[in-house]
């Protein structure tokens, strides 16, 4: 597959993120890599970031999209926080999403606060990447 871009369109930059303890991160490894295989750019921050070190690597990067990967049950506290930061920052245009082991009953609040999709175990590459490219723009 070409990574080559359109006039007027550069490739879609996601900065993939594991905020707080969670000390796993196979998972995200898989994202990034199956994100960045179909073309797109992906910075990964590393285990262990706080909300305020994985909003200033999406402003540095310039990034469209952040995608969080929460295992340790503090999903409702990170993805709120890494949402405000982004508002504060006036970086609303930044496509926030996420995946892990999240309860299904945790996504509609997730989802009011402005988190665009929940991925949870089980959810494919294929349907990741499909997501990303249908709902993350790349105005040049």
């Amino acid at each position: 597959m070409s990574t080559q871009v359109d006039a007027g369109h550069r490739r879609i930059r996601v900065v993939m993120a594991k905020p707080g303890l969670d000390g796993h991160d196979r998972g995200a490894k898989v994202v990034a890599r199956a994100l960045r295989d179909a073309g797109m750019e992906v910075i990964y921050t590393g285990l262990h970031q706080t909300p305020e070190q994985i909003v200033q690597a999406v402003i540095q990067e310039d990034a469209d999209a952040v995608g969080l990967s929460v295992l340790s049950g503090a999903h409702m506290t990170l993805f709120a926080r890494v949402i405000e930061l982004l508002r504060d920052r006036d970086a609303t245009d930044v496509v926030v999403f996420g995946g892990g082991i999240i309860p299904d009953a945790d996504i509609p609040e997730l989802e009011r606060i402005g988190v665009a999709r929940i991925f949870t175990p089980g959810a494919t590459t294929t349907s990741i990447v499909e997501w990303v490219r249908a709902n993350v723009a790349t105005a040049g």
